[in-house]
């Protein structure tokens, strides 16, 4: 029997909610990303547009009592590969910046990720975007029952590096229901028919991380933030799915 808690039809219908919910501000907020607005004004919006909604930020404050996570959003931009702080930057044209926005609403949580060009990007860095963006498309693919976490691992691998991409390995989905992180953890590296089977009612993120140059990262001081070891660019995609008897669905459209 699986560890995994499988989500009832009920749980699943407000966490479409909370989804749902992640989705809109993406909407609200996508129109300023452009060159010249900071990270904390994209912030303070999410932050006001997830309250009007009777919503609570998911990230704002999360963590470690000593060192909670300081704004509403993950703003990484360009080498910042995730828990990017938004803090008085501005956007340049031709930056990445990858938005990843989480809401708590009703008791449940949903979690999603975009990565966002910054006007005109080089064609290099616009391959990078589609390409990670192909990698989530490829893992939500193979989710249906009876596959295993492995699968979902091996088609975001295979994609990314026969491309010429690392795959960031430290940092993966997960779980998520009434706690933000639960059982099983979504690794974007794997073997095919290998790991955990699925089962209807599973609730997740796949978040592919990809790099443009090596996989390998480092933590800033800031003990939050990020960053590609080798300064190139990564972008990262990210939904909230659930198994259902034939297939998935996305949660966080």
């Amino acid at each position: 029997m699986s560890r995994i808690p499988l989500k009832s039809a009920r749980e699943i219908e407000i966490m479409r909610r909370a989804g749902g919910l992640v989705a809109e501000t993406f909407r609200v907020l996508e129109p300023y990303v452009k060159p010249g607005v900071t990270l904390k004004e994209l912030d303070r919006r999410a932050e006001e547009f997830i309250r009007s909604k009777g919503a609570k930020p998911a990230y704002l404050g999360y963590g470690p009592r000593h060192n909670p996570f300081p704004g509403t959003i993950c703003a990484s931009v360009n080498e910042v590969i995730c828990h990017g702080i938004p803090d008085g930057r501005e956007l340049k044209e031709g930056d990445i910046l990858g938005m990843d926005i989480g809401v708590l609403l009703d008791g449940y949580y949903g979690d999603a990720c975009t990565t966002y060009t910054v006007g005109t990007v080089s064609e290099e860095v616009r391959r990078l975007v589609d390409t990670t963006r192909d990698c989530l498309n490829a893992a939500l693919d193979v989710v249906r029952p009876g596959a295993r976490l492995g699968d979902i691992g091996y088609a975001i691998q295979s994609l990314a590096e026969g491309r010429g991409y690392g795959v960031v390995e430290e940092y993966t989905g997960h779980g998520i229901g009434k706690r933000l992180h639960e059982e099983p953890t979504v690794r974007h590296k794997g073997v095919r028919y290998t790991g955990l089977k699925l089962q209807p009612g599973m609730v997740f993120t796949i978040e592919p991380m990809i790099n443009l140059g090596t996989p390998e990262t480092r933590l800033l001081e800031d003990g939050w933030t990020v960053i590609t070891a080798d300064k190139q660019p990564s972008a990262q995609f990210e939904h909230t799915l659930v198994v259902t008897p034939r297939g998935y669905d996305v949660l966080t459209l």
